[in-house]
């Protein structure tokens, strides 16, 4: 195990028998994917509108950051919304039906808003070009203007 290229497909396998031992016909957690992808069609659909999506960013970083409350409260209500007990107290559930596509979410507006910020600068730069090669022209005109005078 101590060759660098060695890489461990038990802890893989053990995941996948995780996320297989799930019941994903359970109402909540399609409601929980309706609401993921809700999450994902407003990032997309509001990429245009920055202060909106700032909003929708912070807030979703919020319920990241209180996912491990979100996972004791849900350990100890689960009977109330769900067939089965899935919160452990590592968190790994949470963090991979909750967490993990609020993440995701996140990284695609980050990256809209860097794709934006390029294309702002782009658009910025071909102005202040275009500007310069005018003035130049008006500059050359008016000095041949000047010595035809």
């Amino acid at each position: 195990m101590s060759d660098p290229d060695f890489i461990d497909f038990t802890k893989f396998e053990g995941f996948l028998s995780f996320l297989a031992s799930i019941d994903w016909k359970d109402p909540w957690l399609i409601a929980l994917f309706i609401f993921h992808f809700s999450i994902f069609m407003m990032a997309i659909l509001t990429r245009n509108y920055g202060n909106f999506q700032a909003v929708l960013f912070f807030i979703l970083l919020l319920l990241v950051y209180f996912s491990e409350n979100i996972n004791e409260l849900a350990s100890t209500n689960w009977k109330i919304f769900s067939r089965q007990q899935y919160f452990d107290s590592n968190g790994l559930f949470i963090s991979v039906v909750f967490s993990m596509p609020i993440l995701i979410n996140c990284m695609l507006m980050v990256g809209s808003w860097l794709y934006q910020s390029t294309q702002l600068m782009t658009t910025l730069k071909t102005a202040q070009l275009k500007e310069r090669l005018r003035k130049e022209k008006r500059l050359k005109e008016t000095q041949e203007k000047t010595k035809n005078d």
